[in-house]
């Protein structure tokens, strides 16, 4: 009875809250499964380089093992409290802007390449603002540099100690990594999604074939704002009110030169394409499913 009678409210309520259901929880899965990627990705990004000339390259399997060796397993998964609050609602936020950007700008015909970028970028950057503390605070639990207990008591420490511009820190750096990613994402997705077929896109294998495109998709913006997300991560980290300048400087001098802004690509990208891939085939069949256009 109580199933039957949310799927009615779901049913009814208006396609912008449907859209923002829907994303999150694309957003649930997706964390879950790929959190371990993001915790290896934050600590190869903050990682001192005091090894010796010619000493071998600490790389994502080696970190991988250090963690499960000098912590546990579950380790892995730290930062996943932060990342639910960040993402269930800031995957929920971006769909459902992205949604209603369309349906307003783009009711009568498909976006072009540059539209799907700033839909893309637009839809993200509204999350991204929104969600900003929480992305602060997950970055500071991955690290491994904080001993935060909780999220209610990392916003409550940050605040008294760093005030409350600690929690908005990063922000260019994070527009400059999420809008492009977004818009690079969207256009990417989309070109690729309106080159096929109309039989293959709605056939049974329709949800494996917009897998393979965000793949696709995901790759691409990975690599093209993997700088940004190392410049936003040593910001976030630091609690010395570094701007985006001082962050670049100190990458480039310490973390040897242009390969320090590529530390991390790996997890990174595999995190984010099959994050990107899974919450959008998830998200676009769930809005099938509730009969509205995408």
């Amino acid at each position: 009875m109580f199933v039957h009678y949310v799927y009615v409210e779901v049913a009814c309520a208006h396609p912008a809250l449907k859209a923002f259901m829907c994303g999150s929880l694309s957003g649930t899965c997706s964390t879950l499964l790929f959190q371990p990627l993001d915790l290896v990705k934050t600590r190869l990004q903050t990682l001192q380089n005091n090894a010796q000339p010619g000493s071998p390259k600490v790389g994502m399997f080696g970190v991988f093992v250090n963690v499960i060796r000098t912590e546990n397993f579950f380790s892995l998964w730290k930062g996943v409290s932060p990342s639910f609050v960040r993402c269930i609602p800031g995957v929920g936020i971006y769909f459902s802007t992205f949604y209603s950007l369309k349906q307003h700008f783009f009711l009568e015909r498909a976006p072009n390449a540059g539209e799907a970028v700033l839909l893309g970028a637009g839809a993200r950057a509204v999350a991204g603002v929104c969600m900003l503390p929480f992305t602060v605070i997950k970055t500071r639990f991955e690290s491994g540099y904080y001993s935060y207990v909780s999220v209610a008591g990392a916003l409550r420490s940050m605040y008294e100690t760093e005030g409350i511009r600690a929690l908005f820190s990063g922000l260019p750096a994070t527009l400059l990594r999420d809008a492009p990613f977004s818009g690079i994402y969207v256009m990417f997705y989309s070109q690729a999604k309106r080159a096929l077929p109309q039989e293959v896109t709605s056939s049974a294998s329709a949800p494996l074939v917009n897998f393979s495109c965000g793949v696709v998709a995901g790759v691409m913006a990975s690599l093209v704002t993997q700088p940004a997300d190392v410049v936003k991560t040593h910001i976030q980290i630091s609690p010395s009110h570094w701007s985006t300048a001082d962050a670049i400087r100190y990458i480039y001098m310490v973390c040897h030169g242009m390969g320090g802004f590529f530390r991390g690509a790996v997890p990174r990208s595999l995190r984010r394409t099959l994050m990107a891939a899974m919450a959008w085939t998830v998200y676009e069949q769930l809005m099938a499913k509730m009969g509205l256009k995408s």
